[in-house]
């Protein structure tokens, strides 16, 4: 229950909360901040998480103070910045934790100042991530993610290419009355609707695992605007994912402080989720295509990613 006498849809964040709310120092003030006893709050934050209270709040913020430090804040100010009473005292639990001293720090990455962590909780920084120039011969046949993530970027692109010839009526005349794949978005019952929301879907996700403010969701449905909305999220949707595969780090988990009320998610269930609405959206935008007599019959405009997969690779079947 929480101060409102209501029940947390994910207890998992109000635990959290409580940990890392820097009004609560001690296991004490954690646990009243929870409305529980020292002793249930530490066997509930232990067992949902791996990791004692203590533990996992002192842990999250020597990462935060690693981060702070990487980008030019002095040892003495992140250290009364992470709770401590001293300089000493952060010294040596940060040389404890990192194997060296704070001033020893490498120069700052993506993930450089995250510590070994047995439940995938960790502190993001709130800066964008950055996608190199990728080539179609980068994407391995053995990498199913990589092909799916790829082609579904590609496939949009495609889509909102071939609606780029229809006038805003045919954009907004009403297809598939009552269609709304995912509730929360709205309908989906035009051509423009579903274009607008298979682009700006990724997006709330990418504000959240980088600790960005809630985006600016009130972008129209002109499919030449969305084309360049979408290959900006894209860039970014596509460096998350290389992050995550090279890091093998699909448990980790976020908490999505943009849900109401807030949610944690598994990166996994992210991507998932994404590429299973955006597939389901990008079939329903070519039947909508082909009802407004958009000739779907090009190459770059056929759903199947195993041909997609051999355009962009080379690759002939034997």
């Amino acid at each position: 229950m929480d101060e409102n006498g209501e029940n947390s849809p994910d207890p998992l964040h109000r635990l959290l909360d409580a940990v890392l709310d820097e009004r609560h120092p001690t296991l004490g003030d954690m646990a009243g901040g929870a409305f529980l006893s020292p002793f249930h709050f530490t066997r509930q934050v232990s067992g949902r998480s791996g990791e004692s209270p203590l533990a996992l709040r002192r842990r999250v913020l020597l990462e935060q103070a690693a981060w702070r430090i990487q980008r030019g804040t002095s040892v003495t100010d992140a250290a009364f910045a992470a709770g401590y009473d001293s300089v000493e005292g952060f010294s040596r639990a940060f040389r404890r934790a990192y194997g060296h001293a704070p001033s020893d720090l490498p120069s700052a990455d993506e993930r450089g100042h995250w510590l070994p962590s047995p439940n995938g909780l960790h502190f993001h920084s709130p800066t964008a991530l950055y996608v190199d120039a990728g080539t179609p011969e980068e994407v391995s046949a053995g990498d199913v993610v990589g092909i799916q993530v790829r082609h579904d970027l590609e496939d949009i692109d495609a889509l909102l290419e071939a609606a780029g010839e229809l006038g805003p009526d045919e954009l907004a005349r009403v297809r598939l009355p009552g269609s709304a794949p995912r509730g929360w978005d709205g309908a989906d019952e035009t051509i423009g609707q579903l274009l607008r929301h298979v682009v700006l879907s990724k997006e709330p996700w990418l504000a959240s695992i980088e600790a960005r403010t809630a985006p600016d969701l009130s972008s129209g449905e002109d499919p030449g605007e969305l084309r360049k909305r979408h290959r900006e999220i894209g860039a970014r949707w596509l460096a998350l994912v290389r992050d995550i595969q090279r890091r093998d780090a699909w448990q980790d988990r976020i908490i999505d402080a943009l849900c109401d009320p807030p949610e944690s998610f598994l990166l996994s269930q992210i991507v998932a989720h994404e590429l299973t609405f955006s597939a389901h959206r990008r079939l329903l935008a070519r039947w909508m295509l082909a009802d407004a007599g958009v000739d779907l019959s090009a190459p770059a405009l056929d759903p199947d990613p195993i041909l997609w997969h051999r355009r962009t690779t080379g690759e002939q079947p034997l």
